[in-house]
């Protein structure tokens, strides 16, 4: 079998999307299915990657992103489908990548994969506290309309959560499959806890090694909501002696800086290159503080439970789907006053109790990346249905 991915946000400097597609180039290599990706970039190139192979489509640069590229020669992306002749062509977004796959006439299986959810990224993120999340999507029906056509014209819409397929089932979408992610469970795992690494953090936040010790994993980007995490840690760190690390990147990185830097014992990480420092911070953290009710599926919160600690999360959304009650509190998006409220209760709570249930939570609800694209791959070889 031959899978072909347009892929409008795979850039080497990317995030989720990019180490999403290399895990599934590794994937195919490893159960005899070839794995091409077409992408934005910029020259017209090919090269071997994971596997697999890369075929680049010479693109400008995103004005508000530069590690992006504009995917639009529609033209291009259909030559190099016909000549890839795939048995599975995937579109990546619901923007170009989805619409020049939509609309190629090759004999393929056509998969929309929903990554995101423009409505709960945009309308959400900026109206819901004050429309509400109802009127919204009434608001959004032509947008709606026009992803439910895109739908359409595809075979399958393959999701990362049954909560997700649920809803676009309920938009009247064709055939959502979900399809859930996994987990790198050797790297992300209780097992990464250090003691120094945790001091040498705390020290950073500007806080004693014994007080307790939040973490958020984010890109710095609107829909994260940065500025209710930040102003909710603010008002509990006014109670107590509390710290909080954030990595990440993103286009509102200067905004996100300026705002921590009035506050106390917050340290701005960013993005890191050290490969076991992420590792040992999930597991020698608290708990994970996160802000993004628009998630399709909440990936760091999956690493947090993996690793054993506890999580913070909007009630709504892909990360309150991986939440519950023994290893989570909840509150409403948006709002920074619930926000701090479930800080406070999670640091009332016992540590071990939390950090086993979190650990419980892992292992029965969350899979690995190989099984994922396990699933995924048999999906397509039964014609877009579960077997």
């Amino acid at each position: 079998m031959k899978v072909v991915d347009v892929a409008e946000f795979y850039a080497d400097q990317g995030g989720g999307v990019k180490t999403y597609i290399n895990q599934k180039l590794r994937a195919g290599a490893a159960a005899g299915v070839e794995v091409v990706v077409i992408a934005p970039g910029p020259t017209d190139s090919e090269e071997e990657r994971h596997g697999g192979r890369v075929l680049w489509v010479k693109s400008p640069p995103m004005p508000l992103d530069p590690r992006y590229f504009v995917l639009h020669r529609e033209r291009r992306v259909h030559e190099l489908l016909d000549a890839e002749r795939p048995d599975v062509v995937e579109g990546s977004s619901p923007w170009t990548g989805g619409q020049f796959v939509r609309r190629w006439r090759g004999d393929a299986l056509k998969s929309l994969i929903f990554h995101q959810d423009p409505v709960a990224v945009y309308g959400e993120t900026f109206l819901d506290r004050r429309l509400g999340r109802e009127t919204i999507n009434r608001v959004a029906g032509p947008f709606w309309w026009y992803l439910r056509r895109l739908a359409a014209g595809m075979d399958v819409t393959v999701t990362s959560g049954q909560w997700l397929a649920d809803k676009l089932a309920g938009f009247g979408f064709r055939n959502p499959q979900a399809v859930p992610f996994g987990i790198d469970k050797d790297r992300f795992a209780p097992t990464h806890a250090s003691n120094e690494r945790r001091a040498r953090v705390a020290a950073l936040c500007g806080v004693r090694p014994d007080a307790p010790l939040l973490m958020t994993v984010s890109r710095f980007h609107p829909e994260k909501r940065m500025d209710v995490v930040l102003d909710a840690f603010a008002q509990v760190r006014r109670e107590r002696e509390i710290g909080l690390v954030i990595y990440g990147q993103g286009p509102t990185e200067p905004l996100v800086r300026a705002h921590a830097a009035g506050i106390a014992g917050v340290h701005v990480a960013g993005y890191t290159t050290e490969p076991d420092e992420l590792a040992q911070v999930y597991a020698s953290a608290d708990a994970l503080l996160h802000g993004s009710s628009a998630e399709t599926y909440g990936l760091v919160i999956a690493e947090a439970l993996c690793s054993g600690t506890p999580v913070i999360v909007p009630d709504i959304g892909g990360a309150a789907d991986l939440a519950g009650p023994g290893w989570s509190e909840t509150y409403t998006p948006g709002d920074v006053q619930g926000c701090a409220a479930a800080i406070r209760r999670m640091l009332a709570r016992d540590r071990t109790s939390l950090r086993d249930a979190a650990t419980d939570a892992a292992t029965t609800r969350i899979a690995t990346m190989g099984q994922h694209f396990e699933q995924l791959f048999a999906l397509y070889a039964n014609g877009g249905h579960p077997g």
